[in-house]
């Protein structure tokens, strides 16, 4: 499962392409590995208006 997620994460990191808060909070909690990950993506695009936030995922958005 972690390859096809990273492939995933590397992709949103290169495009810019938001792959969903679902999808980054599922890797989030399934694999504390990608959680590393995911915080440097969050950090190139804040747009997206998720961040790292004690720990947990937030989606300003909602």
């Amino acid at each position: 499962m972690r390859p096809e997620r990273m492939q995933k994460l590397k992709v949103a990191a290169n495009s810019g392409q938001n792959p969903g808060f679902d999808f980054l909070q599922e890797c989030w909690s399934d694999d504390p590995a990608l959680q590393i990950v995911i915080k440097k993506v969050l950090a190139k695009f804040p747009q997206w208006g998720i961040a790292c936030v004690d720990g947990v995922l937030v989606n300003w958005e909602d």
